[in-house]
């Protein structure tokens, strides 16, 4: 089975992707790596689209439409579909991850930390607070790749998304923000590569200028797509209902009913 982490940094816009991630932007300028623009699904927000990205299916066809619908993911997910086929899940991530696909409500003593699960995902390591550092939870993944090494792996960080609310999508502190991730992945994404995982890192939704997002403005809407050693067929469009199937066509595992993107993709 062939090995792919799925990092989504949450809030992050395209606009600001493009010109404060500097380590994946030397990545495409060297030709090791992609990128593209990605229109997000609606509405443009953070538990809706976690279901998306993991589901493949839009938010009026999931049923999670708000934030403040909380409750366990119904149908079929991207990690149990790799389960299914044998392999080895993990997340570090939000906890609303954990509710959608382990225990609902979350309950922080019970649920913060997950190995050897027996449902959908194996191992986790969730936070809430949305100021976790990005830094503590790119060395959450790196513990997680180090000790159990799982065939799929979700990282999901959140202070993009905290500092967007907090100064506006246009702004230092936001950018600032946005370039620490950057550094994170420019310190742990080549072992990842050296240890055989597939990369891709993408958002959930953008950031409007006031600080906010749900609409269809193109700051809120807009987000980047990179693709770590592979690309995908230039003409071809990809949704973000189909990320979930490309990691599973990645993966080689069976996609089930997901939609997946079914243009060429070329190893770099």
């Amino acid at each position: 089975m062939n090995k792919v982490i799925l990092i989504i940094l949450d809030g992050l816009r395209y606009d600001a992707a493009r010109i404060c991630l500097g380590y994946l932007e030397g990545l495409v300028a060297a030709g090791r790596a992609d990128v593209r623009k990605l229109t997000c699904e609606l509405p443009a927000m953070s538990r809706p689209l976690y279901e998306t990205l993991l589901t493949g299916r839009k938010p009026v066809d999931h049923g999670v439409v708000s934030n403040g619908v909380v409750r366990r993911s119904v149908g079929d997910n991207l990690f149990a579909r790799v389960r299914a086929h044998g392999g080895v899940t993990a997340a570090a991530a939000y906890h609303w991850v954990s509710e959608l696909y382990v225990s609902c409500p979350f309950d922080r003593h019970r649920d913060r930390i997950l190995i050897d699960g027996a449902g959908d995902i194996t191992h986790g390591l969730f936070y809430w607070d949305d100021v976790y550092p990005d830094s503590h939870l790119f060395a959450d993944a790196e513990w997680l790749v180090r000790r159990k090494a799982p065939d799929f792996l979700l990282l999901h960080p959140m202070n993009v998304d905290d500092a967007g609310h907090n100064h506006g999508g246009d702004s230092v502190g936001y950018r600032n923000a946005a370039r620490t991730q950057g550094d994170l992945l420019a310190r742990h994404l080549p072992g990842w590569v050296e240890a055989g995982y597939t990369v891709i890192v993408t958002a959930d939704h953008g950031m409007g200028d006031d600080g906010n997002h749900a609409g269809p403005t193109p700051e809120e809407t807009e987000v980047p797509f990179y693709t770590i050693g592979f690309r995908l067929e230039r003409d071809q469009p990809l949704a973000q209902t189909e990320i979930a199937g490309l990691v599973c066509r990645l993966m080689d595992v069976d996609s089930g009913s997901m939609p997946t993107f079914d243009g060429a993709i070329e190893r770099l």
